[in-house]
């Protein structure tokens, strides 16, 4: 490469995280046309090193610099396809990147787990909100308008692939693993919603993978930790657990992730999760349903595929079954050998793999890696933060408040009247109680433990008598809002005193935790805000400060009093 052409590529480099050509056709589109650059790089790979383009490992940029090391060991000795990225920082993994992409003669397909942003994994980054609370919003431009910010984000620290959507459907309000990270019970909204973040991550150039096909929304096991088992008919299957997959493989979609599932009904070979099933992933994946894209396997490490397949059996049934990428094998080195032992011995074929690996190379191709990227290493936390990304966050949260009762009696609050503003669940003063007594300025802030004893709560009650306004908010402060919220029976019976004085409340937490608060059907308001962050917070108090009016719609059924598609 000339003088000339490093220094265009460097001012290129200094508006995003390096240079890449644009690519103005769809990736699935590219994978029917020849390639120039994708027969020469594949023409100079032996056998060996197309199985290892096959392989995604782990990288990680908090786990000190021996860790990092051995990864670029692994790049440059095994030669494979991929990284996948978890914790650690954007700046960090962007100067790793950097050094990664410098050491290897393929360049690496960059992928992370990114379901509601880089925050799902990154410190000091972005987290949009959970995809329940998006579930919940009705104008899908907004989605759409994530996918294409959480693109930029991902471009801008050198990756090309996001393991996202999650477009299964939870219909299953003890599943352990979906839930909150599912856009909720109803297989037309996931359908609809999960379309348009993928649209709008595809637009901006970035490479999707629905999760996790055939369907994980169903179950009460978490495949980290053992094999799920699915016992529904191929007409229940079809009509809903893959309605969402068949629709976004109808618009476009890139790129699919396998579920460890073991599903009789596809496959009733004993104790087979879904990952390494030959009919599920080559005959209904690809044959039935058409899929053209990349196929890819949830991480090869976890329980649901480990547990009845071992010391490295599970990758070779993996590429045998007729995915393209292996995801953090156990052991990828001796899944490469094992591999290329089975080609040797006629259990796999060579077309198997070269299918695969063309259409990793294409997406490499896609992806603009066909020329070395040159990295930007400076301003990267600013922008990966940019004030557009946080206005949107708190645009989701607004239109995602979901008022189940009440909508037009917040509206009779008056500013003046004295106001007791209480949080359940916080030692001290919450962003939505701040908030609200900027507005309701007559006010005094309560912060009730959520192990508060039963005389605590009683000389509460008594206080809370010379107050003419209660606004209540329900916390939920786990890092992640799952069922079964941590509440005593001495706080479920406050709420349901203060149900009767006729309080306002907002539940941040999981929709899903209303069924174990007997009460709150009789509220006289009450806003669903799904989590703990302040955005949401933020957008509560908005609502009873009456300055947005809550739009959204509950994605999904709590119990008989609260049902799906519910919010005034």
């Amino acid at each position: 490469m000339n003088f000339k052409k490093v220094i265009l590529l460097l001012i290129i480099c200094s508006a995003g995280s390096y240079s890449t050509k644009a690519q103005n056709k769809a990736y699935l589109q590219s994978l029917q046309e020849p390639n120039v650059w994708v027969d020469s790089v594949f023409n100079k790979l032996n056998k060996r090193q197309k199985i290892a383009q096959m392989f995604f490992v782990r990288a990680l940029t908090n786990a000190g610099k021996v860790y990092e090391d051995s990864i670029a060991t692994v790049i440059k000795k095994q030669k494979i396809g991929g990284l996948v990225f978890f914790q650690g920082g954007p700046g960090r993994q962007l100067n790793l990147t950097s050094s990664y992409q410098q050491v290897t003669r393929v360049p690496l397909l960059i992928a992370l787990d990114g379901e509601w942003g880089l925050g799902m994994r990154l410190d000091s980054t972005v987290s949009y909100p959970y995809q329940m609370a998006l579930g919940a919003i009705q104008d899908t431009s907004l989605i759409y308008n994530m996918g294409l910010q959480v693109a930029q984000d991902f471009k801008r620290l050198g990756m090309q692939m996001n393991f996202g959507p999650d477009v299964d459907i939870n219909n299953n309000p003890k599943n352990p693993v979906i839930n909150y990270r599912s856009f909720g019970e109803n297989k037309y909204n996931v359908a609809i919603k999960a379309a348009a973040y993928m649209k709008g991550m595809q637009d901006g150039g970035l490479l999707v993978t629905l999760k996790h096909f055939p369907g994980h929304g169903d179950t009460d096991v978490d495949s980290h930790q053992d094999l799920p088992q699915i016992n529904f008919s191929r007409a229940r299957l079809d009509s809903l657990e893959m309605y969402p997959f068949r629709e976004l493989i109808r618009e476009g979609a890139s790129g699919i992730m396998v579920a460890h599932l073991q599903i009789p009904a596809l496959d009733n070979t004993p104790h087979l999760p879904s990952t390494l099933s030959k009919p599920v992933i080559t005959d209904i994946l690809k044959g039935q349903l058409g899929f053209k894209g990349l196929v890819v396997t949830d991480a090869m490490e976890m329980k649901g595929v480990v547990k009845f397949f071992k010391d490295g059996e599970a990758d070779v049934m993996a590429v045998e079954a007729g995915n393209d990428i292996l995801e953090l094998s156990e052991n990828s080195a001796r899944g490469i050998k094992l591999v290329r032992k089975a080609v040797r011995q006629g259990r796999i074929s060579m077309d198997r793999i070269d299918e695969s690996v063309k259409k990793i190379l294409m997406a490499k191709y896609f992806a603009g890696l066909s020329e070395r990227p040159l990295f930007n290493l400076t301003n990267v936390a600013a922008e990966v933060n940019r004030p557009e990304s946080k206005a949107l966050v708190q645009t989701l949260a607004n239109a995602s408040m979901t008022a189940l009762r009440g909508k037009q009696y917040v509206r009779t609050l008056a500013p003046e009247k004295r106001t007791a503003i209480i949080s359940i669940g916080t030692p001290t003063a919450t962003t939505f109680q701040k908030e609200l007594a900027q507005h309701y300025t007559n006010n005094v802030i309560i912060n009730l433990d959520k192990t508060a004893s039963a005389v605590a709560i009683a000389n509460l009650t008594k206080e809370l008598e010379g107050y003419e306004q209660v606004i209540i908010g329900i916390h939920d402060t786990r890092n992640r809002p799952g069922n079964g919220m941590p509440v005593t029976a001495d706080i479920k019976m406050f709420i349901q005193d203060m149900v009767g004085k006729n309080a306002v409340f907002a539940l941040f937490a999981n929709p899903y935790n209303l069924s174990a608060l007997p009460g709150l059907e009789n509220s006289k308001a009450l806003i669903v805000a799904y989590q703990k962050e302040d955005f949401m917070q933020k957008a509560a108090a908005a609502v009873i400060n009456n300055q947005i009016i809550p739009n959204g719609k509950l994605p999904v059924g709590v119990n008989t009093f609260f049902k799906y598609g519910d919010g005034e």
